[in-house]
């Protein structure tokens, strides 16, 4: 596939992960799900027995297995078991639908499916069902927790300890050979993208990408062995995934998986668990700022969190400093298209540049702005941001023109975001290039926009999108999430009128609406489409 470039210096796989920490960091804790306890050394025990069992179930090195379920440590044990045996794990988005979950599956082809019947009163076996898909290549689900309930009769259908009890009829020494066997060139993954431009695409990328790029994540944000991370990102997601668990693997730190998003139960856990390392975007954090009952919790132990998006508003860095006194706060920025990293503020980096910018190229890859031409552009000009280096995804499962569409002859992977290069080669992202509108000829940038309304000391989250407008092409309107204790006076107009005084008259939104929540995906990211189905419909 395109966009493969020189290979590793120092090639590794995920399942070398798990065996290094093993023999460096045995007796620590590796995952702590309520009351599961497990070290690291009992990690690569459940890895080898999850291995043996896939090897049982049929799997062949390359074929693809599926996860559906919610942030528990089975999920870690049966992608682990997977890629022990040369086997790809496809994650499937636990808010996906019936129809949606079987696409992917039928896309990917895949022979095994591990998923939950019981999360949030769903049972994705029951919802499978009911579209009544024909899922050719299907061939055996495995009930990581829930009941199996009257399916227990179908063979195609089995629990997660049968599943492990039927593993005990290979032998260590075969699970042994197919681990020995996976190379850093082999296929990990197949993450599939959000699909909010169309059908969902399957992102390729290998064991030795993984390593490499999170090698170097945890490297600049500082994670160590020790540290206790509270996992809230989604395991479906690279940040949940390869930026949580397997990072932790890599560096020794304790997993801590929490199944969905409260804030109340974050709070609880880090009291509990002394949590100490919290990353999430940035609605995850400015939610915890804003909880009534922060105060009543010990936060004392956090000492490190890693955001990012099309803006971190920089009332946001100076909370998190100044009112949950994080060590450290690091902005990055990546896509799943590049391994989840592309950009990454250093440790040492100013907060003025932490808050502003989401830092520079990864060791050993390329960042470049280009305009609409394939034009390199100066520094702190605006164009499209492209990247090239060992962090580019292998190309799109089995679409070989959309893969030519995003990586081009040379490599260079086009993001579809705005950005600018300062002189230091800091990257700067100042919005999607789809979500940019035309205000009377102006192009008008909604995350820079978001980033100056966020000053206003009665909102706690806004996000803003073009509607069309008669005279002007196109106007903003700003939807908007009100802070607790805010000024019940303040109205929507009053809050476009302190926009024109604090922006250009193109920017300032027309209209203002007052929301309860931001639509958000699993990943915590606000959905730009649903906004403007709400903008037509006020």
């Amino acid at each position: 596939m395109a966009g493969k470039s020189d290979f590793l210096s120092n090639p590794q796989t995920i399942l070398d992960l798990v065996d290094n920490a093993a023999q460096e960091f045995g007796d620590f804790l590796a995952v702590v799900d309520e009351e599961v306890r497990l070290t690291f050394l009992d990690l690569a025990r459940e890895t080898q027995s999850s291995a043996r069992a896939a090897i049982a179930a049929g799997l062949e090195p390359g074929d693809r297995a599926a996860i559906w379920a919610p942030n528990i440590y089975e999920w870690i044990i049966a992608a682990l078991g997977v890629l022990a045996v040369g086997g790809v794990v496809v994650p499937i988005n636990t808010r996906f639908k019936g129809a949606e979950a079987a696409y992917i599956l039928e896309k990917s082809r895949a022979r095994i499916l591990f998923t939950v019947t019981n999360f949030l009163d769903t049972d994705y076996v029951s919802t499978l069902r009911a579209e009544q898909a024909e899922l050719l290549s299907l061939e055996k689900i495995i009930i990581l927790r829930g009941k199996v309930g009257e399916t227990a009769a179908e063979s195609a259908i089995e629990s997660w300890a049968d599943y492990f009890k039927c593993g005990e009829s290979v032998s260590i020494e075969q699970a042994e050979a197919r681990k020995s066997a996976v190379q850093p060139e082999n296929i990990s993954d197949i993450i599939f993208t959000s699909g909010t431009t169309g059908n969902p695409k399957g992102v390729v990328v290998t064991h030795g990408q993984s390593v490499q790029v999170y090698e170097a994540w945890t490297e600049v944000v500082g994670l160590r062995a020790g540290d206790r991370y509270l996992i809230v990102n989604p395991f479906f997601h690279t940040f949940g995934y390869k930026a949580g668990w397997m990072s932790c693997i890599l560096r020794g730190a304790t997993i801590i998986p929490m199944r969905m998003f409260d804030i109340d139960a974050v709070l609880k856990i880090i009291t509990q668990e002394k949590v100490s390392v919290l990353p999430g975007p940035p609605t995850l954090l400015q939610g915890i700022l804003d909880a009534p009952n922060r105060d009543k919790a010990d936060l004392s132990s956090l000492r490190l969190t890693v955001t990012g998006a099309a803006a971190v508003p920089v009332t946001l860095i100076e909370r998190l400093r100044n009112e949950m006194n994080f060590e450290t706060i690091i902005t990055g920025y990546g896509l799943t298209e590049s391994t989840g990293t592309v950009a990454m503020c250093r440790y040492d980096d100013d907060p003025e540049t932490i808050a502003n910018f989401c830092g520079k190229a990864i060791p050993g890859t390329e960042l470049m702005i280009i305009d609409d031409d394939g034009i390199k552009l100066p520094p702190n000009e605006p164009g499209e941001v492209v990247v090239r280096g060992y962090n580019v995804m292998q190309g799109y499962f089995e679409q070989p023109e959309e893969t030519a569409a995003a990586i081009d002859a040379e490599g260079w992977l086009h993001t579809g975001d705005i950005g600018i290069l300062d002189p230091r080669g800091y990257l700067k992202i100042t919005d999607r290039k789809k979500d940019m509108f035309i205000v009377g000829g102006f192009n008008a940038y909604p995350a820079e926009i978001e980033n100056l309304m966020a000053r206003h000391p009665d909102i706690a989250q806004v996000a803003v999108v073009g509607e069309p407008d008669d005279r002007l092409g196109e106007v903003g309107v700003a939807f908007v999430v009100r802070r607790a204790n805010s000024d019940p006076q303040v109205t929507p107009e009053a809050i476009v009128q302190w926009a024109r005084t604090e922006m250009a008259n193109y920017k300032a939104p027309r209209r203002v609406v007052f929301v309860d929540a931001l639509p958000l995906n699993a990943s915590g990211k606000v959905l730009k489409f649903t906004l403007r189905e709400w903008a037509k419909n006020p």
